[in-house]
């Protein structure tokens, strides 16, 4: 896909963004995030609907890709359809639970299952790939899969521009990864949804006019499951390894979050709290070396620093993507140093060895 074609789907999200900003004072009584909440850092109400923005810019990539391209794209949005409304619903009506948000993303992985006829099962370890040859299994293993990752990507989106970033890095990274592996249009597509990435980012980053809101990282983090899912299904020498290993940062996120919620007592492993890395990289790090800084670039200057914790991984799975070993190896050290940087901020030590 030409150059000017990248232009014209970051242009759009771009215009699309600055027209919800323009226009708040109309809908924000309905969309803006207001600055209560016990995991809130932004400093003014603020409209959580920069999904649509992104929305905007894959109907006009849509248009604007050829058909072979397309035919990876459509069943994507349209699987993408149940994530991206009930996330939208919440941002605007707030009344949205967490568990039907879930079971959303979950039936938009079932449905592009069903659409495409394809399903995880290649994950790279054989007792479980024997188990996943039965396909209702498989449809509900991806099913999972595309529904924690979305999640995940709902859980990083709490300073400007981390989300758009990481999306940005990770599907980047996939993207390299189906051009080495000689896959020109699912590579478009991973292209195309980041620039709608970087397209809102622009808005985003650094003083967070516009939030992704519950639609826009659902509908993002099903697209980024769903490419790191059909990626390594149409390319056998490489397997599952690879892609969760890009998509480590998110989902660690989430596991780290699940544990340390657990431990606490009175808390549900859905109980909203300040304690995930981006918020000690906020408080402890950007906010301690730039107190004169405003809020608003302090807020939007840590996010860089999650950026890297992303990007780590990325290098790593695009070094070692045929080596399944390396792979769960490095797996294993983004997990190690993900922990240590965790407990160095949390507990102002680097060894997370009690």
């Amino acid at each position: 896909m030409p150059l000017s074609s990248y232009i014209v789907i970051f242009s759009v999200c771009v215009l699309s963004g600055v027209a919800i900003v323009s226009t708040q004072r109309w809908h924000g009584h309905l969309s803006a995030d207001s600055t209560f909440g016990v995991q809130k850092i932004h400093v003014q109400d603020t409209a959580r609907i920069g999904g649509i923005a992104i929305a905007m810019g894959l109907l006009v990539a849509w248009l604007l890709v050829g058909p072979d391209v397309r035919g990876i794209l459509t069943p994507m949005l349209l699987a993408g359809i149940p994530a991206f409304v009930f996330g939208l619903a919440e941002d605007f009506t707030k009344v949205v639970g967490v568990l039907p948000r879930l079971l959303a993303t979950m039936a938009s992985g079932v449905l592009a299952c069903l659409i495409t006829g394809v399903a995880m099962q290649n994950t790279g370890f054989p007792p479980l790939d024997w188990l996943l040859q039965w396909w209702p299994l498989a449809v509900i293993f991806t099913a999972f899969a595309a529904g924690g990752v979305a999640n995940a990507i709902n859980i990083i989106d709490g300073l400007n521009g981390l989300a758009a970033g990481s999306l940005a890095i990770m599907l980047s990274a996939l993207g390299l990864m189906a051009l080495n592996l000689g896959d020109a249009p699912v590579a478009t597509v991973c292209f195309v949804v980041a620039t709608c990435a970087l397209g809102f980012g622009a808005i985003n980053w650094p003083f967070g006019k516009l939030f992704l809101g519950d639609g826009g990282a659902y509908l993002m983090g099903f697209l980024l499951a769903w490419l790191a899912i059909l990626l390594p299904m149409r390319h056998t020498e490489i397997n599952a390894w690879a892609t969760i290993l890009i998509c480590a940062y998110p989902v660690l996120e989430v596991v780290f979050s699940v544990l340390r919620r657990l431990r606490r007592d009175g808390h549900h492993p859905s109980s909203a709290d300040r304690m995930h890395l981006h918020h000690l990289f906020h408080r402890r790090v950007v906010c301690r070396r730039c107190p004169n800084m405003s809020a608003r670039l302090q807020n939007g200057f840590a996010s860089p620093l999650c950026w890297l914790m992303a990007a780590f991984p990325c290098v790593l799975a695009l070094v070692f993507m045929y080596n399944t070993w390396a792979l769960a190896i490095c797996l294993g050290l983004t997990v190690c140093l993900y922990a240590a940087v965790y407990t160095r901020l949390s507990q102002f030590r680097w060894s997370f060895w009690r």
